[in-house]
């Protein structure tokens, strides 16, 4: 039986987010150049998407690129980059079919001219989609995620525009990149690693944490399906007791 056909629909992780990892050992393995890893990474996001999209799961997320991805050597990095751009471009009309909406997260100014347009025309283009919110995760870093909400808060209470008693968490929350997406209830990472990685620090403070030692280019809809039978085999008691939550 697929693990697709045990899932209970009414408990779904409405939001997912996976650290896609292992490219590089995946491409090493077979005698190859890293990128070769990027290259098929493409078909495993393609199936979670679309595993993400027959399951009505609401929001996916994937660390597509960190901050600290800059500082791999320039022609992996170059390669990603055009990688980037023909991925998007050939996605779109596949996310217009699965009315899926494309957003972004991170310090986007650093893409590359093409990319950031390819992938702001992208994210134009599907505004108007009302199923899966996929967002990509592009020179993106936790932590000076965390500093960003920190200064423009700081900010609007030196402009007078709040108190500095207005802060809380809900309000730090609303300054973070994902300010508008709930927070992610199941955190997948690939490839055996047992880190977080400067990802989504703060939003993944009561996420499920699913590690899998297969590498990203072999992960597909039914390793997905496989991890969210385990979120949904776990009590999430959120700080309560286990009788308080029965």
């Amino acid at each position: 039986m697929s693990y697709k056909d045990q899932i209970d629909l009414l408990k779904l992780p409405q939001h997912i987010a996976i650290i896609m990892d292992g490219n590089g050992r995946w491409a090493k393995e077979k005698g190859k150049l890293r990128v070769f890893g990027h290259h098929n990474g493409v078909a495993s996001v393609r199936d979670v998407v679309e595993g993400g999209v027959n399951l009505g799961v609401k929001y996916l997320t994937l660390y597509t690129f960190s901050s600290e991805n800059w500082n791999r050597p320039k022609l992996e990095v170059m390669a990603i980059m055009e990688l980037m751009v023909s991925t998007i471009h050939k996605e779109i009309k596949n996310f217009m079919d699965k009315n899926v909406r494309l957003n972004a997260i991170g310090d986007l100014d650093m893409l590359p001219k093409k990319c950031y347009e390819e992938l702001q025309n992208a994210i134009e283009t599907t505004a108007g989609n009302t199923g899966l919110v996929l967002t990509l995760a592009l020179s993106y870093s936790s932590r000076r995620e965390i500093v960003y909400a920190a200064k423009s808060i700081a900010a609007k209470v030196q402009s007078g525009e709040i108190r500095l008693e207005d802060i809380d968490e809900k309000l730090f929350e609303d300054n973070l990149y994902t300010g508008n997406i709930p927070d992610p209830e199941l955190l997948i990472r690939t490839s055996g690693e047992f880190r977080i990685s400067n990802y989504l620090l703060w939003q993944i403070a009561y996420a499920e944490l699913y590690f899998t030692t297969k590498l990203w280019p072999d992960f597909r809809k039914e390793d997905l399906y496989e991890a969210i039978l385990d979120y949904q085999k776990r009590e999430r008691r959120f700080g309560k007791t286990s009788e308080q939550v029965n």
